[in-house]
């Protein structure tokens, strides 16, 4: 019996660790080629070794960068079938208000968080295209929902981008979707909110923090065939935490 990606080349951004690595592992479980884009060289590599992947150091804001990922991809396996726009500045991002946070940390943050969607989907749809399609995921947050300042703010541009491209690129049979975490138990949130993210599960209708695995069914679903009518659309894996009409 053959797995549902036999034969496809999926890039994963920031998959070097947290959720992004767990849908990289979970790809290649299923018969992908996986590429691991990262910035954490250490990381990144190790992923890649685990799972016979090829690794790339990528910078996501950067179309530069973008189209040397593409190169490699296309010269190691031949072309790109799904792709997975995961990286995000996020452990390590500071708080602050819209109104007093640094601008030039915002253009930065934002060049990343937001834009770093519609760069490496520019850099990517041509060859998804010649492969006659595919299926974009993008990793939102329930944070787009919710007060969380510029992180959310982030993430509501990835929701638009998400509903634009998905029409943009409808027409050359390649779907865009995105995944709407809810607090999930990681190292970057750990580091970021992880007392806070604690008080959030007390309001969600299951009580505990999700992981990176309770992530991975949704985004082969929405790479997948299984979802062939399905896109420009947010799913939220959230335990309950938000609900929309």
């Amino acid at each position: 019996m053959s797995a549902r990606f036999d034969g496809k080349v999926a890039v994963v951004t920031g998959a070097a660790q947290g959720i992004g690595e767990a849908y990289a592992r979970a790809l290649a479980a299923e018969g992908a080629s996986v590429v691991i884009a990262d910035i954490d060289d250490a990381g990144g590599a190790r992923v890649a070794a685990d799972i016979d992947g090829l690794f790339v150091h990528a910078d996501v804001s950067s179309a530069q960068s973008a189209a040397a990922l593409v190169a490699a991809t296309v010269d190691r396996f031949g072309g790109i079938d799904l792709l997975v726009n995961n990286a995000a500045i996020y452990g390590e991002m500071q708080f602050d208000l819209l109104i007093s946070v640094d601008w030039d940390y915002y253009r930065r943050f934002m060049s990343v968080n937001m834009d770093g969607v519609l760069v490496m989907t520019r850099a990517v749809y041509p060859e998804l295209q010649r492969r006659g399609g595919g299926s974009i995921v993008n990793q939102s947050s329930t944070a787009a929902y919710l007060y969380s300042g510029f992180y959310g703010l982030a993430k509501v541009g990835v929701n638009g981008l998400t509903q634009q491209l998905a029409h943009e690129l409808g027409g050359m049979g390649i779907r865009v979707n995105a995944i709407a975490p809810g607090p999930t138990d990681t190292a970057a949130t750990r580091t970021q909110a992880g007392a806070v993210a604690q008080e959030l599960v007390k309001g969600m209708a299951l009580k505990r923090m999700g992981q990176p695995e309770d992530m991975v069914g949704a985004c082969l679903f929405l790479l997948s065939d299984e979802s062939a009518w399905v896109t420009g659309q947010i799913i939220a894996v959230d335990g309950g935490q938000t609900f929309r009409p």
